[in-house]
């Protein structure tokens, strides 16, 4: 009966463990010297030899003629473990045997002595799948055991082990297996099973295991049907796209030819190839790409080994680090994407983007423009050469947005509904005293003024002083032309609108006229109405009074009483409360 090779060539002994040395040998001094744990763990990836040095040391500490601390593989012990048919070594998946009452079952069993071996022992294999309650009844036996049990946990994730756990155990982390390691390995079972192995297939497989001698033999074993194992012996029973057809691909997208590079696609699409698996290809040939541009020389362990040194030379001026690092992104990203389905569109759209990094407004993609940009402008290219991906006009030109002009701090925020509020006592100020009317020539009766006949000005007033009633809307045009620069746009709206705000000049007097509240809480104002009175004091050439509120002088009317402080009109009240 044909038996796979990985089981077939599985170490019997330490020292066919290839690799490990830095475990097998300690474990080697421990069974020799008869100073053995009750509880071991041992951790690493899968493939790595965890279980196969479980059973070499359950058949060590059992074996009735150990060498040098290795078993004989001789004696009744080491074959019933072998074969599987002694009773005192048993074998446990915890992926499995997860429950608690699995571990209750197995404490009650252990309390026993074994039946004809030395040591009961317990392999658990993937203790990390253990429930919790399982481990808590587990801790117990671990914590003291008796003198007849050992326990050999293997696990790879460490993180997810209690720590309860890990403080009674012997931890042994088995790493790794590197390249040549590998490829050794493969050579020597090759040769015993007769297999024509190309060297650079063997390097190709070490490279595909990613570290684990178990992956290694099992693509050995599937390649076994042909006479000549080489690397397209690999790539075709492996069900991969060939190293040439993603360096081809490679080489179209460094040129920028979508076409050519959707060409490719498309022919190993044809050839069965799944496109997630090719996005990886080409993300492992970005990834030596990467390794070879950052450690020309300590990086060449970590390369994969599928491409040989002239492939990789050939892309060294193809590609930025930078830029490598943001393809490596997107392919990650496009592999990501796939999960949801559509993987023939998310891939093809990858490699459009991966062609034409102007397609896409990812950040990958920009960051890859970015770094081409960068590349250019140290070789010394100006960057208005370096061309720009044109981008998409809007069909409707947007207007572009306009900023309003900023208010005065003094002035208050626009307010749609404003309600004046008025100030507190301790602010009103005492009204200024009312300058004496100057005499006239001669003084008209007052049964013969009326309001529309024109103001009569002082003699001393200059000429330019408006007579007449056009040039009175005049000077309030030039008022306001004066005011123009000092004020801000929101202002000089309201006193340039005739229905808000409105003057006339009586006298030496200004009066405006305010329509609405709105005006009369932007306009009614200290500050504001002192530029009024000084811009036509300065046009009039004499001193101009502003008063708000715009009464015609009406014949036969009183004469308007001057107003009276507001502190005095709260003196005829009693009790005044300031709050």
């Amino acid at each position: 009966m044909y038996q796979a090779l990985y089981r077939k060539w599985r170490p019997r002994t330490f020292d066919e463990v290839v690799g490990q040395s830095h475990i097998t040998e300690t474990l080697k001094r421990q069974v020799a010297a008869d100073r053995l744990s009750h509880a071991y763990l041992f951790i690493g990836t899968r493939g790595t030899g965890k279980t196969s040095c479980a059973r070499i040391l359950a058949k060590a500490v059992n074996c009735e003629n150990p060498q040098n601390g290795n078993p004989c593989n001789v004696c009744r012990f080491c074959r019933g473990i072998d074969d599987g048919s002694l009773m005192d070594v048993v074998e446990l998946d915890a992926a499995s045997n997860n429950g608690v009452d699995n571990v209750r079952q197995l404490r009650d069993e252990a309390i026993f002595s074994p039946a004809s071996a030395r040591k009961r022992v317990y392999i658990i294999d993937e203790v990390h799948m253990l429930s919790g309650p399982a481990f808590n009844a587990l801790l117990k036996i671990l914590e003291e055991p008796p003198e007849h049990l050992m326990f050999i946990l293997a696990t790879t994730e460490l993180q997810k082990v209690p720590a309860t756990i890990l403080s009674r155990c012997q931890r042994h982390a088995f790493k790794r297996l590197d390249a040549e390691t590998i490829v050794a390995r493969l050579r020597y079972v090759a040769d015993r099973e007769g297999l024509d192995l190309r060297p650079e297939a063997a390097a190709l497989i070490a490279g595909l295991s990613e570290g684990g001698m178990r992956d290694a033999l099992s693509m050995l074993d599937q390649c076994s049907g042909r006479d000549r194992i080489d690397t397209e012996t690999v790539y075709s029973a492996m069900g991969l796209a060939g190293n040439q057809e993603i360096a081809a691909l490679l080489r179209s997208i460094a040129a920028g030819d979508s076409a050519a590079a959707i060409g490719s696609f498309e022919r190993l699409w044809q050839n069965g190839k799944d496109p997630a698996t090719l996005l990886g290809e080409l993300s492992g040939l970005l990834r030596d790409l990467l390794l070879r541009a950052v450690a020309p020389k300590g990086g060449s362990a970590l390369l994969s080994g599928a491409y040989d040194a002239a492939t990789l030379d050939g892309f060294r001026e193809a590609f930025p680090t930078a830029a490598l690092v943001a393809m490596i992104d997107c392919i990650q990203t496009a592999l990501a994407d796939m999960r949801s389905g559509q993987a023939r569109t998310v891939c093809e759209l990858c490699i459009l983007s991966l062609c034409e990094p102007g397609l896409s407004d990812s950040l990958p993609m920009l960051r890859r423009r970015v770094a081409a940009l960068e590349a250019r402008l140290r070789e010394g290219i100006p960057a208005a050469a370096v061309p720009a991906v044109p981008e998409p006009r809007p069909a409707v030109p947007e207007p572009e947005p306009t900023v309003p002009e900023p208010m005065e701090r003094d002035l208050p925020p626009f307010d749609p509904d404003p309600v004046p509020a008025p100030p507190p006592p301790w602010e009103i100020e005492p009204p200024l005293p009312e300058k004496s009317p100057e005499p006239t020539p001669r003084e008209a009766p007052a049964e013969q003024v009326s309001a529309e006949a024109p103001i009569e000005l002082p003699a001393e007033a200059p000429a330019t002083a408006p007579d007449a009633a056009g040039e009175k809307e005049d000077f309030w045009a030039r008022v306001r032309a004066k005011l123009e620069p000092q004020l801000p746009r929101g202002i000089r709206d309201i006193l340039c609108d005739p229905t808000q705000v409105g003057a006339r000049l009586c006298g030496d007097e200004l009066r405006l006229r305010l329509d609405n509240p709105f005006a009369q809480n932007m306009i009614d104002r200290p500050d504001l109405l002192g530029k009024i009175a000084k811009a036509a004091g300065e046009l009039r050439g004499a001193e101009t009074k502003v008063r708000v509120g715009d009464e015609p002088d009406a014949p036969g009317a009183a004469t308007p009483q001057p107003e009276r402080s507001k502190l005095e009109a709260l003196k005829q009240f009693s009790v005044v409360t300031f709050k």
